[in-house]
């Protein structure tokens, strides 16, 4: 069985929300694993599963990370990981896989679905053998118990239910 290993040094999660639907703030959760099981050649027969603590969330914004790590948003100390496992993996073309699976936010597990594209598969200078994916996708917030909102004068909501994503991920063949 092939175990590809995440390289921490070469990938990132980052995510963006419309606030007050007039801009777009971005973050990124500091602290995460994904783990890629594989006994064929092929992606299509992986078992990926991803773990994210929460408490790692970062916004470049201090004030606003305490509120998103609180019980009006992830609940940090209660709910400590976002977790990701998948269901299956579907190849749309050389490049791009559907990646369907069950995601797991505070207490609330539903499918969902997203895109990863195939960035190519290589030798770095030490001859560890690496390969390197983009993994993008968008969900509602609110199915996953993340409700938290104000309205505001005038008209629309502080926070859109919509959160996009993009992970960039690169992993060294085990």
């Amino acid at each position: 069985m092939a175990q590809w290993t995440l390289d921490t040094a070469h990938s990132e999660i980052e995510f963006k929300v419309k606030h007050m639907m007039i801009s777009t703030v971005k973050g990124s959760f500091q602290d995460f694993a994904v783990t890629v099981e594989n006994d064929s050649e092929t992606i299509e027969n992986a078992q990926v599963t991803v773990l994210i603590k929460t408490e790692s969330i970062n916004t470049k914004n201090e004030q606003r990370d305490q509120h998103l790590k609180s019980g009006d948003f992830f609940d940090a100390a209660t709910y400590p990981e976002i977790k990701f496992v998948s269901t299956g993996i579907t190849k749309v073309d050389d490049e791009e896989y559907k990646v369907t699976g069950d995601l797991t936010v505070i207490d609330v597990t539903k499918p969902v679905s997203f895109k990863a594209e195939f960035g190519g598969i290589g030798k770095d200078p030490w001859g560890n053998q690496k390969a390197g994916y983009t993994v993008t996708g968008k969900i509602n917030r609110t199915d996953f118990g993340l409700s938290w909102n104000a309205a505001l004068e005038t008209g629309g909501v502080m926070v859109s239910d919509e959160v996009k994503f993009q992970a960039d991920l690169q992993f060294i063949l085990a």
